[in-house]
């Protein structure tokens, strides 16, 4: 079989085990899609570090949210709900960034409506791909009034909260925003959610991590060693050979064969079942089935 074959076969045959593993499944436990929206925001801005640590820290944070993630955004105050978010913290972000991360989505749904509708608003139908658009909204983003947290306008230099908005701008690969816009963009097919409809699956940006990257460099699709923005643009390019009209489609079986399947990037136990064997760099010996 080709590699969209297999990937293909992944996606058919093991969706619902990555899935239980994937953050993802979080903005799944809520029927409502308003719900899904904010909770998909929360979780892929998260989605960084351990799973297991991902897992737990958005358990509490969504407790913390008995109403609902919509519901909690759409009325957030930061004087009489900031302290609902006192005492959590996820690796580098504390309760105070995702009390400002509230607020920050809090006046985008004032003056957007939704979330899609104020990342729209810097978006370009005719861009090739989501890099302007992700420019865009991470500068505006960024920009809004955060006085009532640091008693000024402007966002602080040293504010930790801007971790959660990298631009490609700054070379960075996006991964949790790419993701999010995967997660939100493309069809619900049991795994993505489909609650945008104004953005085109075809020019989604391939979320690029450690282990997406460490696997795509296995099967050929780069030699870039670091996973930025020009490594994200190297492998979407790749993928759009594979499907011109959806090439992140495959996103979710890749990144899980680090995540759930244990891929290391050298040859081992987990090469033996591991569905890409055959036309892996490290189990082949050679460059991969794109060279």
């Amino acid at each position: 079989m080709n590699l969209k074959e297999i990937l293909e076969q992944v996606l058919a045959t093991r969706s619902s085990a990555f899935l239980a593993n994937d953050p993802l499944s979080f903005p799944r436990r809520f029927p409502d899609p308003a719900d899904r929206e904010i909770a998909a925001f929360f979780s892929a801005s998260l989605a960084y570090g351990r799973v297991a640590i991902i897992r737990n820290n958005l358990e509490d944070l969504f407790r913390r949210m008995p109403e609902g993630p919509a519901a909690f955004v759409r009325s957030f105050d930061p004087l009489r709900d900031g302290g609902r978010l006192n005492g959590f913290r996820h690796r580098f972000n504390s309760g105070q960034d995702l009390a400002c991360l509230s607020w920050l989505l809090h006046r985008m749904l004032e003056e957007a409506g939704s979330i899609e509708g104020f990342f729209l608003e810097g978006d370009d139908p005719a861009a090739v791909d989501m890099g302007p658009a992700l420019v865009s909204f991470c500068r505006r983003a960024l920009a809004i009034d955060v006085s009532p947290f640091y008693g000024r306008r402007d966002l602080p230099p040293e504010a930790t909260v801007r971790y959660l908005f990298p631009s490609p701008a700054g070379g960075s690969a996006c991964k949790r925003l790419c993701m999010l816009l995967r997660w939100l963009c493309r069809p619900d097919d049991g795994v993505d959610l489909g609650l945008w409809r104004g953005i085109s699956p075809a020019r989604l940006i391939m979320p690029m991590d450690t282990h997406t990257a460490r696997i795509s460099r296995l099967l050929g699709m780069t030699r870039r060693r670091t996973p930025d923005w020009r490594m994200a643009l190297e492998v979407t390019e790749r993928l759009r050979h594979l499907d011109p009209k959806d090439p992140v489609r495959y996103d979710f079986a890749l990144s899980h064969l680090g995540i759930s399947e244990g891929c290391t990037g050298r040859q081992g136990e987990a090469c033996i079942p591991c569905a890409v064997a055959g036309l892996c760099g490290v189990v082949v010996r050679d460059e991969g089935p794109w060279t």
